[in-house]
């Protein structure tokens, strides 16, 4: 999926792909994780990769295949080091507005990846199943 660099889009991306997981019967905190994650990610890209710019897109693909749900945010802005983001975990960064969506998609995500160039982010979740249908992690 291919959107403008424009918030608005955010809900209307997180709302299909949160569809899509309850399509397959996945349990409501994966989706509550997922969808979090996938619109800290878009509005990254939007504000900080593109700056804003709605002549740039926001590159989107998802997939779920067995127990792994994979997805793929990518922007066309120059990247960043995620290595050089303030911890917001450190008391002289807990006001600090701003700078906790990276943070919170590497603890609610199983795996997370940046390319070379640091424009896309690569997320998988593991979806754990259990007797009956799929369970919560």
């Amino acid at each position: 999926m291919r959107i403008p660099s424009d918030i608005k889009y955010i809900r209307k991306v997180s709302a299909e792909i949160e569809n899509f997981l309850r399509s397959k019967n996945i349990d409501e905190s994966y989706i509550f994780y997922i969808r979090l994650c996938a619109e800290e990610a878009i509005k990254n890209s939007i504000l900080h990769g593109n700056k804003g710019d709605k002549g740039k897109s926001v590159f989107i693909t998802y997939s779920l295949k067995g127990d792994k749900f994979n997805m793929e945010i990518e922007d066309e802005g120059s990247g960043f080091d995620p290595l050089k983001l303030p911890d917001p975990t450190k008391n002289e960064n807990l006001l600090m507005e701003g700078g906790r969506g990276v943070f919170l998609i590497q603890k609610l995500m199983d795996k997370v990846e940046y390319n070379d160039r640091k424009n896309k982010v690569s997320m998988i979740k593991f979806i754990k199943e259990k007797k009956g249908g799929r369970d919560a992690n």
